[in-house]
């Protein structure tokens, strides 16, 4: 009986150490398979939206396909919501997410990340005559924003307790509940606020108060070393070539060079 309590216990050690090395090294089962699966967003333009022969389009979207081609394999865009990504990365569905991720230390216990490849601002916007200047000034506010999202998580740590924060699935539901009128502020980023302002200029929301000056990353999970340097070695190369600048200019219309003031990772 001991004998085969010994056994089973290092079968079963031995299908766990497998099942490890199964996804130690997804740059191999990426090159074996010779396709790449990439998370991107499909609510959230100009970084990922539905075009209208129903493919998806946008910054990331050109961000993948930019290190699909320098690995040398094909391109499986998998659309998903900010509230999702993470866990398809962690359950395998994708190799990488390629999804407006911000990167903070809660995140980086669970998931790895490249070096950045946009910039991406965060910040507190609502109607002009709203007087808000901080954190304490949305006391008695209600204001929205995409659950999961890098937004949520600040405002939930630094806004008071009689602050309501509604959290929606996706960037459309939020700003819808803008627009009308369900919400008087919302917590998103600087190019959702545009586009808002584009869809209703007499309501356009208004830069109250920046909540975090970050960037976007490319996740992927964690102790996937030659991964994480293909990727970063294919962001360098796109970051000193000028075609990660072309991108950045064709869907955010600013210069890298100006509003990311990093070195070559």
């Amino acid at each position: 009986m001991k004998y085969r309590t010994a056994l089973l216990s290092s079968v079963l050690a031995g299908l766990t150490l497998t099942s490890a090395a199964a996804h130690a090294d997804s740059l191999s089962e990426i090159q074996s398979r010779g396709m790449i699966r990439i998370a991107v967003p499909q609510d959230f333009p100009p970084f990922g939206s539905v075009d209208t022969d129903m493919s998806v389009k946008g910054l990331d979207i050109d961000v993948a396909t930019l290190i699909a081609k320098s690995i040398g394999v094909k391109l499986d865009l998998v659309p998903v919501t900010s509230a999702n990504r993470i866990a398809y990365l962690q359950t395998h569905k994708v190799d990488l997410a390629i999804s407006t991720l911000g990167k903070n230390a809660e995140r980086e216990k669970v998931i790895a990340f490249s070096q950045a490849y946009s910039p991406f601002n965060n910040a507190v916007y609502g109607a002009a005559s709203l007087k808000v200047t901080g954190p304490a000034d949305l006391a008695g506010q209600t204001i929205g924003v995409a659950r999961s999202t890098f937004e949520d998580l600040q405002l939930t740590a630094t806004a008071p307790a009689t602050a309501v924060i509604k959290r929606y699935d996706d960037n459309n539901g939020m700003i819808s509940a803008y627009l009308a009128g369900q919400v008087q502020l919302v917590g998103t980023g600087d190019f959702v606020a545009n586009a808002i302002a584009a869809r209703n200029p007499p309501n356009k929301p208004v830069e109250k108060y920046v909540l975090h000056e970050s960037a976007c990353y490319v996740g992927l999970n964690k102790n996937e070393a030659p991964l994480l340097a293909k990727v970063n070695t294919a962001l360098t190369a796109a970051k000193k070539d000028g075609a990660l600048n072309a991108i950045v200019q064709k869907w955010l219309h600013v210069p890298m060079s100006r509003t990311m003031a990093t070195t070559y990772e």
